[in-house]
């Protein structure tokens, strides 16, 4: 089981963490919402709970509840760029399909 980061997302998460002056990384994690039925949520972790995973890539910690890894095993978080638009991506093999504006997705 992995979680990953392109070089672009990491960077973006350490400069995250070293603006906000704390934390131990970044939060993935999914919940029951939309017209799909799930959507990625990301925060910052100050504290590792019990039953968290905890997965370094390009020296970020990407923490993990295990309700949620068994929908994000394999993904990749990406940080993209498009004209005025930037934002996180998220590349998940197990992803089936998403809902016409992209906010939700069903595995």
């Amino acid at each position: 089981m992995a979680i990953s980061l392109t070089d672009s997302a990491a960077d973006r998460v350490k400069s995250f963490l070293h603006n906000r002056g704390k934390g131990l990384g970044l939060r993935l994690g999914v919940k029951t919402t939309g017209c799909s039925g799930l959507a990625y949520v990301l925060e910052f972790v100050d504290d590792i709970e019990d039953g968290d995973e905890v997965f370094e890539d390009k020296d970020v910690k990407v923490i993990v509840d295990a309700k949620s890894l068994v929908y994000l095993d394999g993904t990749k978080l990406d940080f993209v760029k498009n004209g005025l638009n930037e934002g996180f991506e998220f590349v998940n093999p197990n992803q089936k399909d998403e809902c016409g504006c992209g906010e939700s997705f069903t595995i």
